[in-house]
Parts: structure tokens; sequence; C-alpha cells
């Protein structure tokens, strides 16, 4: 199957029902805390991992975050970032110019970021921790970038896949894509069922009840 059509499936879901499929395969992948920053659209792609820590020394270095834009080829990545500082910001109104002018399809940060209304103006979604106005400037550098990398205490590998909305993040290997996104959509649509069973009076307490949902996942 193509990297559209499996992004496209993706997209046709939500991070609540991708998190539950991974619940029933026992992955990890569902992260707490790293919501969008902005009422920003859903974000669905392959992640580009970044891995930042504090800067050691007084010395000029290239500022984080910018060799791994520039190196962006394809329009499916979405910026995975790790390791940013508390109070200090990690992405900023310039990155998400560059950021879009090389069709990434958004940023989520372990971190914060500053310039918020900027990067809302031109409609590139950022999800993270929270907004500052402190500079990552002589504070924090980048360390890494194409490895693994931890958000929210889950591992992140560069292509991993990523889907984010109003209820936060989740990150899906991309060895178990397909896997994921058969039950993902089985998921979805028993869920459909039952909020249409409810609406006709079903009672809820049966509805919801555990044997429906184990029946997910043996359907």
């Amino acid at each position: 199957m193509t990297q559209t059509s499996l992004l496209d499936r993706l997209a046709s879901l939500d991070t609540n029902t991708v998190s539950d499929a991974l619940d029933f395969l026992g992955l990890p992948g569902a992260t707490y805390g790293l919501r969008p920053l902005w009422d920003c659209p859903k974000i669905v792609g392959r992640a580009s991992t970044i891995q930042l820590g504090p800067k050691a020394d007084a010395k000029p270095t290239v500022h984080l975050i910018s060799p791994v834009i520039d190196a962006v080829q394809t329009d499916d990545r979405v910026l995975v970032i790790a390791g940013g500082a508390e109070g200090i910001s990690c992405w900023g109104d310039i990155l998400a110019n560059a950021a879009t002018a090389k069709q990434i399809r958004g940023s989520v940060i372990d971190g914060l970021s500053r310039d918020i209304e900027g990067s809302e103006s031109i409609g590139y979604p950022v999800y993270g921790r929270g907004v500052t106005m402190i500079s990552a400037r002589n504070r924090v550098i980048q360390i890494d970038s194409g490895k693994p990398v931890q958000m929210a205490g889950v591992t992140v590998n560069e292509d991993d896949y990523v889907i984010a909305d109003r209820c936060g993040t989740v990150f899906v290997p991309a060895t178990r894509i397909e896997e994921v996104l058969n039950l993902g959509e089985r998921i979805a649509r028993r869920q459909d069922g039952m909020v249409a069973a409810v609406r006709t009076g079903r009672s809820v307490a049966e509805v919801m009840h555990d044997k429906e949902f184990e029946a997910i996942a043996a359907s």
C-alpha cells in the first residue's frame, strides 16, 4: 500500500480511535499533554525526529531545528521535537514560516513555543505543552536528528506515523501501521454503531458493556 493511502486512512480516524487500537494491541504511542497551541487543524504525517538539549558553551551555533527543515524533501513530514526545557521556547514564527515553505505538515513539541500568533496567522499547526516568550537562543540547541526520541514517555523513531488533534497526539510505529489502521477502522465502525444504538433508545449500560468492546478485537 502506498504511503499516501496509509496517511489518508490514518487521517480518516481520530486520536481517540487510534489510541484505542494501540490499547487493544498492547502498544505504546498515546501521549498526554501534547495539545494544540492554537485552534489548529488535525495533522497526520511521518515523523522527522529532533533532539534538543541545553547549550553548554557560548560558541555560536546553527539555530536549532533549521538544518532539519532545510533538508526536508517530501510533503509528508511532521517535526517531532524532543528535549524542551522548562520555560524556554523550542519553536517560533520564523521557523513556522520556513516549515510552511517546505510543505511540512506541522510540529509536535515536547516543550514550549513562542510567537504562537505568528504560527496561527499562516495556518501552521503547532502542538506542545504550552507557550512562553523566552527565546531558545544561547539556552537550547539541537543535539541530533533522525534518531529515536522520547516524547511524553513514548519512544518515537524517524518515519513513525503521527496523528494529532484536539484531544492530543498519538505516535504509531511504522512497522505496525497497517495493523493499527485495520483495527482502528473496525473500532470506528463499531463505535458508530454504538452511538446509533444509544440514539435509538438502547440501554447505554448494555451498549457500553465490556463484552461489546471485546467483540471489536475479535471481529
